[in-house]
Order: C-alpha cells, then sequence, then structure tokens
C-alpha cells in the first residue's frame, strides 16, 4: 500500500503513516480493540476494503466488499469502550461515526465487539445501539 500524506482519519493527531497507516501496511497490529476500530474507520476512509476484510473474524467476514467511492467519513468520536485492552479476550467500543452521502451529511452509531483470534485484534459483528 502506498504512503499516504496528511493527519489520520481516526483522529489521533498523529500523521496517517504513523498511525493506522502502519496497520493499514501489516506493520503492526492494533494493540487495543479501541486502536483496531479506529484503524478500521481510517480503512473506511481511505477507501482500504482489503484491510477491513483482514481485520474482520473469520467467523462472520463477507466473502467480499464494496466500499462507495461517493462516501466521505468526515469524524470519528469514541462514545465508551469496555475492555478491550492488553490483557483481555473482548472488548466493546461504542462510537459515532459522521460522513457524507451523496453530499447529504449523515451518522453511524455502533457498538463494535471484538475479538482475539489468533492473537490479534479482529472486529466481530456489532451489537444494537
Amino acid at each position: 500500500m502506498e504512503t499516504r500524506p496528511g493527519a489520520c482519519p481516526c483522529g489521533s493527531g498523529l500523521p496517517y503513516d504513523e498511525c493506522c497507516g502502519r496497520l493499514h501496511r501489516g506493520e503492526a497490529d492494533a494493540p487495543t480493540a479501541e486502536a483496531l476500530m479506529r484503524s478500521r474507520y481510517s480503512a473506511f476512509a481511505v477507501g482500504d476494503a482489503a484491510y477491513l476484510l483482514r481485520s474482520w473474524h473469520s467467523s462472520t467476514r463477507p466473502a467480499r466488499l464494496r466500499l462507495d467511492p461517493g462516501d466521505r467519513w468526515t469524524g470519528l468520536e469514541v462514545v465508551d469502550t469496555a475492555r478491550g485492552g492488553l490483557f483481555d479476550a473482548t472488548g466493546t467500543v461504542e462510537f459515532r461515526a459522521r460522513y457524507r452521502e451523496r453530499g447529504r451529511a449523515a451518522t453511524m452509531t455502533e457498538r463494535s465487539r471484538f475479538v482475539r483470534e489468533d492473537g490479534r485484534w479482529v472486529y466481530l459483528d456489532a451489537e444494537p445501539t
């Protein structure tokens, strides 16, 4: 994957290449469930469907994923986290993601569930909010 200039879409304040870009390129694994959620948001923002599939649990991963190139992800707010730390096996992260779809502002709220698979954090599914 090519490098990208600018701030990371996840809102960390770090350059993309030093933040989620490292995870997207496979140079590092997310240390926490929240870090994985942020990297997945960034993958939506930069259009990296391959990373989204790689970071999805094998039991719930779709066969393919098509991202809408017209969607523009414009902001992320982490609302709550439960577990998902360095020594946990499961975790949840509730967040609000802002985006523009066909020029119209929209917000997605989700409580994502994460688990470790082969020692790495992966996205399992979402609970209703």
